[in-house]
């Protein structure tokens, strides 16, 4: 018997992120059939599978935003120099926020994406919820903690978090068994939720699928300005913004940091949350990137949370300038700076969930503008939103590397590796 005859022949192996863009492709495709052919079946298929995939990242989010918070916290004992390292992961939380919402609304004075747009305001519905600041205040204190849970509260959920973690670490060894009973749940969670990951490709090619057979091109027409704005900011700081500070700040080759990132960027653009891709996010940014596992660990779930460059700086700005403009109102100096502080400050409200109306209510009721505004928004929020959270999960990825690299403790062997680490190659499929 020959050699050859006896070696298994080698097969082809696609990597996760081929698969992400297939799904993608797929979705593209069939979401213009299901359009142009007016095929009922496909366009209800298409929003079913779209749907399950985000009940399924929703369903993990209560037990897995809870149990990472205190587990991150309680993992500071863990980390040298720990309070230093959260007040600097903090300080360029808010120094990344402050660039995009800048950028932001320089772009909404540039574009002026609704100045002479013709759009009936009539039919603008206000938001079921607005909120104001004195609600999200209020709000972030829940009266029922179980109640927090079962609604969803991401933002009370982080809070009880929070607060069940710093008592952990008052208390000490009592609290042991607490801390080992929410790191075996995180386990868990982290485990189920990769499986669900698993699924994004058929999960994009329901989600993509869905929104061209609902909204083809029709939609983004005629606010082609505003979504040409929107995604303009979001590149900048993406592909400018992000790169540079890699670069002069941290002194790291940037395309490094996207060939390790990129499986959260993708996953994050398709799922359209930052704590449904909290554990890809975690593991690219420790085993791509070289940042310690345990301070990885705090900052990762902290900004999934929290750090929402694209939802709560670059589109509240913009998104604030269009509604001035096509409700004619003027914004001032006090004004722009309103919408900076509101950005820089309130973005713990998105609290990682899908869309960022939540933020965008705060920032027009701060300002004083009709919130009807809301609701010419509304119907391309989907679209936005993609964009949005992948900007959100990349800058959630980049100040653990910053802070790492700027206090020594960052492994430039993984983070320079010059093999394809990507964990997205790691969830091979055999085809």
């Amino acid at each position: 018997m020959s050699t050859a005859s006896t070696v298994a022949p080698k097969r082809f192996k696609l990597g996760f992120g081929a698969q992400i863009l297939l799904g993608l492709a797929a979705g593209v495709v069939l979401g213009l059939i299901a359009r142009a052919g007016d095929v009922g079946w496909l366009a209800t298929a298409l929003t079913t599978v779209g749907s399950m995939f985000v009940q399924l990242l929703k369903l993990a989010v209560p037990p897995l935003v809870f149990t990472a918070i205190v587990v991150s916290i309680t993992n500071l004992r863990e980390v040298s120099n720990a309070a230093r390292l959260a007040l600097r992961t903090l300080g360029w939380f808010l120094i990344t926020s402050l660039i995009a919402v800048l950028i932001g609304i320089g772009i909404g004075l540039v574009v002026n994406p609704g100045r002479g747009l013709t759009i009936d305001t009539a039919g603008a519905e206000r938001p079921e919820n607005v909120g104001s600041w004195l609600d999200f205040l209020t709000g972030i204190v829940p009266t029922n903690p179980v109640a927090a849970f079962v609604e969803g509260n991401v933002l009370q959920i982080v809070f009880l978090a929070a607060v069940t973690g710093a008592a952990a670490l008052a208390v000490g060894k009592a609290a042991q068994p607490v801390i080992t009973l929410s790191t075996a749940v995180l386990e868990l969670v982290q485990k189920a939720l990769w499986w669900v990951i698993r699924l994004a490709p058929i999960g994009t090619a329901g989600l993509i699928g869905k929104a061209v057979s609902n909204y083809g091109w029709d939609l983004l027409s005629p606010l082609a300005k505003f979504s040409g704005a929107i995604y303009l900011g979001l590149a900048l700081v993406l592909f400018g913004v992000y790169p540079a500070l890699l670069a002069f700040v941290a002194r790291l080759n940037p395309l490094r940091f996207f060939a390790g990132a990129w499986p959260a960027i993708q996953l994050a653009f398709v799922s359209r949350s930052s704590v449904g891709t909290m554990p890809l996010t975690q593991r690219v940014v420790t085993d791509n990137l070289g940042v310690p596992k345990e301070y990885a660990a705090f900052s990762v779930p902290f900004g999934a949370t929290t750090k929402m460059d694209g939802c709560a700086a670059i589109y509240p700005a913009i998104a604030a300038i269009f509604v001035a403009q096509v409700f004619g109102v003027d914004l001032g100096l006090k004004e722009y700076v309103l919408i900076a502080f509101v950005s820089v400050v309130g973005s713990a409200a998105t609290a990682g969930l899908t869309g960022a109306i939540v933020m965008l209510t705060l920032t027009l009721s701060t300002l004083g503008l009709p919130l009807e505004g809301v609701g010419l928004l509304l119907a391309i929020d989907p679209i936005l939103d993609m964009g949005r959270t992948a900007v959100n999960v990349a800058g959630q990825a980049l100040v653990p590397v910053l802070v790492s690299k700027r206090e020594g403790i960052l492994d430039e062997n993984v983070y320079n590796a010059h093999e394809d680490r990507a964990v997205a190659d790691r969830v091979p499929v055999t085809v």
